[in-house]
């Protein structure tokens, strides 16, 4: 097994109340980004949230490798002063939303889009510079 160092194009800030990682568009990104998500938050003492967070930013991230070909940004943002919760976001380049449908029992994907609106605050998208960002809030514990 790789370690996290090998695996993570860059890390680009993981002080303070954000943190912030780019990945490969390889299929070890998953595994990776989930790690970086978990020990984050471990280093926040908000491991109540690791498993739900590493959960849903590995299907966005999964979604991220089976339509974009570039790098996959994964950020964490620790907001006090938004209610008390944890904004974390999942780039790539491709500039297309990503689209929830309804995933028929013998499908194997499709739904990723369902478990993050169904287990966050509030989701959603926007445009980026070079493609989008899927975002999805999970309140801190008060």
């Amino acid at each position: 097994m790789g370690s996290l160092a090998w695996e993570v194009i860059g890390v680009i800030d993981t002080e303070g109340d954000c943190a912030e990682w780019t990945f490969p568009a390889e299929p070890g990104a998953v595994r990776t980004a989930r790690a970086a998500v978990r020990g984050q938050l471990h280093g926040w003492h908000l491991d109540c949230l690791a498993d739900l967070a590493a959960l849903l930013v590995s299907e966005l991230v999964t979604n991220s490798l089976r339509h974009a070909t570039g790098p996959i940004g994964v950020r964490l943002v620790r907001e006090a002063g938004h209610e008390g919760a944890l904004l974390v976001e999942v780039s790539d380049p491709l500039p297309d939303p990503p689209r929830e449908r309804v995933a028929q029992a013998e499908d194997e994907n499709g739904r990723g889009l369902q478990l993050v609106a169904g287990s966050s605050l509030r989701w959603g998208t926007r445009p980026g510079g070079t493609g989008k960002t899927v975002w999805f809030e999970l309140a801190l514990p008060g």
